[in-house]
């Protein structure tokens, strides 16, 4: 009988299963443990037990929530709160003098060198609602629901430039690696709607967030919890379609048996990262039905296209506005905007706090305020809760870069007090909790931080930022790190 010779990959596995057969008892069953208790395993998620096998399941939070799902608009290039929300009129006053020594020691500035000039409000301001809420006439639109919104006036971060503060705001990490907060939250949930993702992106502006798609990425959690970024124009998401000659059929046929071999693959090896991948293969399957026609804002209501000033068939923020309360209508829990353009250094009129800042509100203060009063409408604000703003504020000094003054009006970068509004997902209406001193520079009273917003976020969710943990690396992470209060005075 001739003398059979496995083949190299024959060989490969056989090496591997004995491997893993030997490891099963002794120390090799330690070694092994430790191993794949580094690449991460579920932690304190929901109340409910946490079933690999069908990661987007609805589960129960820790507690009773106030709200169902979260669309967080953000404002990538963080807008100036000096010229929304924080009415300064000291400021005014200070117009073209130049700053005083004591803001610049011991302060570091991405742009700002030597001695930079005061730069007054460019906007006017009144008070609006029975809250008597500040706000610019920059911002027509949003004053005429004030009394919904509660502002944070105090917010700090430790992150001056935008990609680091994008993932710090989003991920609770200036650095890489880090689930998103949207990937927390369908880990922590599961999805009401099986037919779509639980945790979903929408872009405008003409491109993505300085820190890319890692703000909506899922690190270390399975990938089934990233953000699903979609489309406003075309396609929701590319390759929806089934390919040409290719019919419902044999594609749910395709879909069953790379699933079969993904189970026997995961049944051999146990990593729960091929679970993830059969989840997403038949959420595609599903999504070939669904999301077109959730996609799809054509069939709405001239009424509603009018309130939201929605352009169908071109990509812009109002639609993807629109999108995002058919979205959390649906059943999705995190739903997630990025409007990329609101840096403002005094570089270019576009990138101006007169004439750039003026024109990102025109295209956003519409629609921004139509969701508010469209959610309430249905029924719908109450569990939805909403967030608005950017990565940090603007400094009350005119930017100027190597003491030469730029050819528009502009602000640095600004870490120590910018502005965060909420509203619905009970949350206060018609609060301002913190303040800063007259000028805007520093919080002279209720200053939060970045961590702070999460687990304020989280707390309406249902959860105690502090339990809700996935263990990687030998640790429990969370996504408020090791900080975070929740901010009990608005909510």
């Amino acid at each position: 009988m001739p003398l059979y010779i496995p083949s190299e990959m024959e060989a490969l596995h056989a090496t591997r299963r004995l491997f893993l057969r030997q490891c099963a008892f002794g120390l090799g069953s330690l070694a092994l443990g430790q191993l794949l208790g580094g690449c991460g395993q579920q932690g304190g998620g929901g109340a409910a037990a946490f079933n690999p096998a069908q990661p987007l399941a609805p589960r129960p939070p820790h507690f009773p929530a106030r709200a169902k799902s979260v669309i967080y608009l953000h404002m990538a290039g963080a807008p100036s709160q000096l010229e929304l929300f924080d009415y300064k009129p000291e400021l005014a006053k200070l117009n073209g003098q130049d700053c005083p020594q004591s803001f610049l020691e011991g302060k570091r500035f991405a742009f700002i060198r030597g001695v930079p000039k005061m730069l007054g409000p460019q906007a006017t301001f009144r008070q609006y609602g029975q809250s008597g809420a500040w706000i610019s006439n920059y911002l027509p639109h949003l004053a005429t629901v004030a009394d919904e919104l509660a502002f944070l006036k105090a917010v700090h971060t430790d992150q001056f430039n935008h990609a680091p503060a994008q993932l710090l705001m989003h991920t609770g990490s200036a650095r890489l690696g880090r689930p998103g907060m949207g990937a927390w939250v369908t880990y922590g949930l599961g999805s009401e709607n099986a037919n779509l993702p639980g945790y979903v992106v929408l872009t405008s502006g003409g491109k993505d967030p300085d820190a890319g798609k890692s703000v909506w990425g899922s690190g270390f959690l399975p990938s089934v919890y990233q953000g699903v970024q979609c489309r406003s124009e075309g396609d929701p998401v590319l390759f929806i379609k089934d390919p040409e000659g290719i019919d419902r059929d044999l594609r749910k046929a395709s879909v069953e048996a790379i699933s079969e071999v993904n189970r026997e693959t995961y049944n051999e090896l146990g990593d729960p990262e091929i679970l993830s991948r059969i989840s997403q293969y038949e959420m595609a399957y599903r999504m070939q039905i669904t999301a077109p026609e959730v996609m799809n804002i054509e069939n709405e209501p001239p009424y509603i296209h009018e309130m939201y000033g929605t352009k169908p068939g071109k990509a812009c923020f109002a639609n993807n506005v629109l999108l995002a309360r058919k979205l959390v209508e649906k059943g999705v829990r995190f739903v997630q905007l990025f409007d990329w353009g609101w840096d403002s250094h005094g570089t270019t009129a576009d990138f101006s706090v007169d004439v750039g800042l003026v024109n990102k509100c025109r295209q956003t203060d519409k629609a921004v305020t139509a969701l508010i009063l469209d959610l309430k409408q249905r029924g719908l604000l109450d569990e939805t809760l909403v967030v608005w703003g950017g990565e940090f504020g603007r400094t009350p000094m005119m930017e100027n870069r190597n003491g030469i003054t730029l050819p528009f009006k502009g602000r640095d970068h600004h870490t120590d007090a910018f502005t965060i509004w909420m509203a619905g997902g009970g949350i206060r209406g018609g609060v301002t909790h913190g303040e800063t001193d007259e000028v805007g520079y520093n919080a002279v009273s209720g200053k939060v931080s970045v961590n702070d917003v999460q687990a304020t976020i989280l707390n309406q969710l249902g959860f105690d930022h502090e339990k809700l943990t996935y263990q990687f690396q030998g640790r429990p992470f969370r996504l408020t790190d090791v900080s975070g209060e929740v901010i009990r005075p608005i909510v």
